[in-house]
């Protein structure tokens, strides 16, 4: 059901993973993509299944970032979605961690997200319609341990969508952060492969570790939280507006 025809969405980190299967919920609800990443190869993949317009940035380079979204402006028109999904997740104790992995996490996932607003906002107001859907976590609503940088930078994220939210509640454009817990993706592999290294376990006991943490006992599916990207998309989904949705399977439960 074309819910989504005549809106264009712009989504960072759309060259795989949850950013990927994002960008092929909207595609099907008969949104125009627009996939902003570093790897064009990548992107070009996804943009064939969605007929969506590639662009290369790097989204912690603000002038290279909003010359993307001229271009996806140019091409497409308006911008209705801004979906901020590209993200980072670097792990090492607290001692470990330096300012440059501190400053580079919080420059990819919460910076653009600033920025993306700033510009995007006032448009989808004088539109009378937007909406602004930060990928964080669920990281972002509790804490894991040798995360410090990442924990900090999705709670940064997930507390920039509520001031937001307060800030335009009486306009037609909504905010909301989904927080997806652990998924079925590549930076999931990596954690895995960290945990096996760091504590001398087999990836097939990382992985299980990781299944446990969620009442469900599994990993989530990217096409678990691109449905509920979606959802907020839908005009029918006005109401919800400020909120952070957990998609863990229970496991953080606010």
């Amino acid at each position: 059901m074309a819910v989504l025809t005549s809106r264009v969405a712009l989504i960072t980190g759309g060259s795989r993973g949850v950013g990927a299967e994002i960008a092929r919920k909207l595609a099907s609800l008969g949104a125009r993509v627009a996939l902003v990443g570093r790897d064009e190869a990548a992107l070009t993949r996804v943009a064939n299944e969605t007929g969506g317009l590639v662009l290369v940035a790097d989204v912690t380079d603000r002038n290279a970032l909003f010359s993307a979204v001229q271009r996806a402006e140019r091409e497409l028109g308006t911008i209705g979605i801004s979906v901020h999904n590209a993200g980072i997740a670097p792990s090492a104790p607290l001692a470990a961690t330096d300012d440059a992995t501190w400053d580079r996490t919080m420059a990819v996932n919460v910076k653009p997200a600033f920025w993306l607003a700033q510009w995007l906002v006032p448009k989808m107001v004088a539109a009378g319609w937007g909406r602004i859907i930060h990928v964080a976590s669920n990281a972002g609503l509790t804490g894991y341990a040798y995360t410090s940088a990442y924990c900090a930078s999705k709670h940064a994220l997930v507390g920039f969508t509520r001031a937001l939210a307060a800030e335009i509640a009486r306009t037609p454009v909504t905010v909301n952060a989904v927080c997806p817990g652990f998924l079925e993706t590549e930076m999931t592999d990596a954690t895995v492969a960290t945990i096996a290294l760091k504590t001398k376990r087999s990836l097939e006991e990382a992985r299980s570790y990781l299944e446990s943490l969620s009442p469900q006992k599994r990993l989530i599916q990217t096409a678990e939280v691109a449905h509920v990207v979606g959802m907020l998309c839908a005009d029918e989904g006005r109401a919800l507006h400020g909120t952070a949705i957990p998609i863990d399977g229970g496991q953080v439960m606010t």
